[in-house]
């Protein structure tokens, strides 16, 4: 049996250890700033100690561990992703790109090596955007693009990002939030691990690929404002009903998602007012979600969605607000790193094959600090942002032995 193989069953275990943290009960729910993710940090920090790093947690709440490299003032070379998850997760999203990186510095660390470069391993706090319903909170506070008006958001409890950040350990202030951790001379790049979260490497019989691009995406929030009245005595052709317009509205999202080739368009989440059986809905917000890969698409399928919104609400007699919450381009992987992860790949003896990400990653927003890679693993099904979400064994193995072929690339460039 080979030492990777070992080591995958380690990472695997701690995916399990790390799926006991979460708010529910029944289903693994770790969002921002909970005491959930107060946990698994302090777990993970224990693993990148043993692991030789030092550690500490940033502002707001990112976990980083650090492997010095064989002299002073030499460049960092990035790797990770997010410790947070959606509502009902699988246990690898994220967490994976964190582990994979980490079980390759434990076997530098046994080794007694050091590279000539550091390696700087985060855990992000924040990727999915569930709690505040804007992605990338860790990754934006790395990199120094964080919004401070995000600070105002408040959660579903009414909790204000800056105060959840306050009680969470962290320091809600602006000017710490929006300071890079790092100029970009000072590092060689940032590299993600990470389910494919697709059926394509499955259907290729491949353990993993090369990440090419990842997807323009922009986020909104609808609020639907009609007139509450009673269900029994209000004539149907009197009402304001604004659920029936979200529910006309939601339609035509789908319509122009359908017909338009390359572009998803979700609405994933729904608050009906008053909420009562006996009451006719007088307000509707609604999330949505729209991606593709290329950007000029994606902005006309947004103009147009937000023309039809007011179309409906026009019709119907309902006031129609449109909030952007997160625009993010689509990014492209930088060619001399997704070769070296190429080159990795084939060294395990497998083809490289190259794909484009529809999922959003920590890494497009680290691509405004450093050029960035990414390299996906199988997983089954495609299923992901489900409890049924899994991975093989033997193919987070493979993945370990590509990162570690690719920091030994790293090395022969001479960091």
């Amino acid at each position: 049996m080979m030492m990777s193989d070992v080591v995958a069953r380690t990472v695997m275990e701690r995916c399990d250890i790390l799926a006991r943290y979460s708010e529910d009960t029944d289903c693994l729910t770790r969002r921002f700033a909970t005491v959930p993710m107060r946990q698994v940090n302090d777990v993970v920090a224990a693993w990148m100690l043993a692991a030789g790093m030092t550690v500490h947690r940033d502002h707001i709440g990112n976990i980083i561990g650090r492997y010095e490299a064989q002299e002073a003032d030499a460049r960092t070379m990035l790797f990770g992703s997010h410790l947070d998850t959606v509502c009902a997760a699988g246990k690898y999203d994220g967490i994976l790109g964190v582990l994979v990186p980490l079980a390759c510095v434990e076997r530098l660390h046994e080794q007694g090596r050091r590279l000539p470069f550091a390696i700087e391993i985060l855990g992000f706090a924040d990727e999915e955007g569930v709690r505040y319903h804007t992605a990338y909170l860790g990754s934006q506070a790395v990199a120094g693009t964080f919004d401070s008006a995000a600070l105002q958001f408040t959660d579903d409890d009414g909790i204000s990002m800056a105060e959840a950040i306050r009680l969470f350990g962290g320091q809600p202030d602006p000017v710490l939030l929006q300071t890079a951790r790092w100029q970009r001379d000072g590092l060689l790049g940032y590299c993600e691990v990470h389910i494919e979260q697709g059926p394509v490497l499955e259907a290729q019989d491949l353990p993993v690929g090369v990440v090419s691009s990842i997807s323009g995406q922009h986020r909104y929030m609808l609020h639907f404002s009609g007139q509450a009245g009673h269900a029994g005595t209000v004539p149907m052709n009197m009402r304001h009903d604004a659920l029936c317009a979200a529910s006309e509205y939601i339609l035509s999202v789908e319509s122009l998602a359908r017909k338009t080739a390359g572009l998803v368009a979700t609405v994933g989440k729904l608050q009906v007012l008053p909420g009562a059986s006996n009451v006719i809905p007088g307000h509707v917000s609604a999330s949505l979600d729209v991606r593709h890969q290329d950007d000029m698409v994606l902005a006309r399928a947004c103009a147009d969605l937000r023309e039809q919104a007011l179309k409906v609400g026009l019709e119907r007699g309902i006031a129609v607000d449109w909030q952007l919450v997160q625009q993010d381009k689509t990014i492209f992987c930088a060619p001399h790193l997704s070769s070296f992860v190429a080159r990795a790949i084939e060294a395990e003896g497998l083809p490289v094959y190259t794909l484009a990400s529809g999922a959003g990653h920590d890494a497009v927003v680290l691509s405004d600090l450093t050029d960035v890679a990414m390299l996906f693993v199988r997983c089954k099904g495609g299923i992901s942002h489900h409890a049924d979400e899994s991975v093989r064994t033997e193919d987070v193995a493979v993945s370990i032995r590509v990162v570690e072929r690719f920091l030994d690339h790293l090395c022969s460039m001479g960091g």
